[in-house]
């Protein structure tokens, strides 16, 4: 059956279309017209208007569950839970615990990969743990290693293939190798939690990583003399940075200057959100750690670190736009098709395109979340 989606505007990837109608056909997106319909029915949604699905590409929990929980029940849960911060598309994100856990909880995500009703699992992010303990965040340093490629490919046969992201620290023994081996499999490398220089990063990125985990967080900054993570982030070219804009991670200035260093185009949102996401504030945990959740902050109950966020990504978009440093075509941009990208799947979402699973969202003039929808069917409403 054809519908036709009718808005006062659409967010295309190439640009904005006021007005018109867009076919959905047998849950994908057809074509954009301007001139009314004269068959099918009509999805009216006249003073709104219509953007893709939002892709997270980091996100470690919510609705009280975490990925490390390796429960089926935790990972239909969060993909549900999701539809309502207008996510429809995401990638589990793993923390930095033993090699066993890590190995469960990737068997555990490809166990029901296929199976969640809500937001689509589009492959799985291991953040870590090839990290380093200067920068280790809310990361435990117990289980920080070297790179090992047969540890990975063990992670990624329980992953049944579908790990499509792994972050590491640049200085970490043997990071060229693995960098330039995973790639060719197709991975996704990003680099932080972090102490390398300048060019201890370049060399990962020339041996093929190109996403910076949450800009700023977690890695060496900017001085004079050393340009460190942060220089890196800015200055090597065909990169992508994630950004976490809940306000608290990032300062909007520094977003600002972020975003001008690397254009809009190779700026990721994210949430790295934890179990607390949607939840009442109270105590929670985040991989062994206890943690606080309060005044819209995650923190280490002993520490008082950040500990992930509780951020919502269509509320990340909210914000940027209101701090006047996107606008809402560049915020949408970034939290849809940027990140689909940086990965490697925005052959499959992130985008309004012709052929595309009719995944998208409906929001207000004030970038209110209305109606989240999957292959053309309406799954949560505001």
């Amino acid at each position: 059956m054809t519908q036709y989606l009718k808005a006062d505007r659409f967010y295309f990837v190439d640009g904005l279309k006021e007005g018109g109608y867009l076919t959905l056909l047998d849950g994908h997106f057809g074509r954009w017209q301007n001139e009314k319909p004269t068959d099918g029915d009509i999805l009216d949604y006249s003073g709104k208007q219509i953007a893709p699905g939002l892709v997270d590409t980091h996100i470690h929990g919510y609705a009280g569950w975490d990925v490390m929980d390796a429960s089926p029940e935790g990972i239909h849960a969060m993909s549900e839970g999701l539809l309502s911060t207008g996510v429809t598309s995401f990638l589990p994100t793993t923390l930095t615990s033993s090699s066993e856990s890590l190995e469960k909880a990737a068997a555990t995500v490809a166990s029901v990969a296929e199976k969640v009703k809500g937001a689509k699992i589009q492959g799985i992010y291991f953040e870590g743990p090839y990290f380093t303990e200067e920068y280790k965040g809310a990361q435990n340093p117990d289980y920080m290693f070297d790179p090992s490629l047969e540890e990975f490919a063990k992670w990624q046969k329980a992953a049944q293939g579908k790990i499509k992201k792994i972050a590491l620290a640049p200085e970490r023994q043997g990071v060229e190798e693995f960098v330039s081996t995973v790639t060719q499999q197709g991975v996704t490398v990003a680099l932080g939690h972090s102490n390398a220089t300048y060019e201890k990063a370049k060399a990962a990125v020339d041996a093929g990583a190109s996403v910076w985990v949450h800009a700023y967080n977690g890695m060496r900054g900017l001085t004079h003399r050393e340009p460190g993570m942060v220089g890196a982030v800015y200055n090597i070219p065909d990169t992508y940075a994630e950004l976490i804009t809940d306000g608290h991670h990032v300062s909007p200035v520094a977003s600002e200057i972020l975003m001008r260093e690397k254009g809009h185009d190779h700026v990721a949102l994210i949430t790295d959100c934890m179990r607390a996401g949607g939840q009442p504030d109270g105590d929670y945990t985040l991989g062994e750690f206890p943690v606080v959740v309060e005044n819209g902050t995650a923190r280490l109950k002993d520490s008082g670190n950040l500990a992930g966020s509780i951020l919502k990504l269509k509320d990340g978009i909210k914000n940027v736009v209101a701090w006047g440093i996107a606008t809402p075509e560049e915020a949408i941009k970034m939290a849809s098709y940027v990140p689909a990208k940086s990965v490697g799947i925005d052959h499959v979402c992130g985008q309004l395109t012709e052929g595309y699973a009719a995944d998208f969202i409906v929001l207000d003039d004030d970038l209110e979340l209305i109606a989240t929808y999957l292959n053309g069917q309406k799954v949560f409403e505001a």
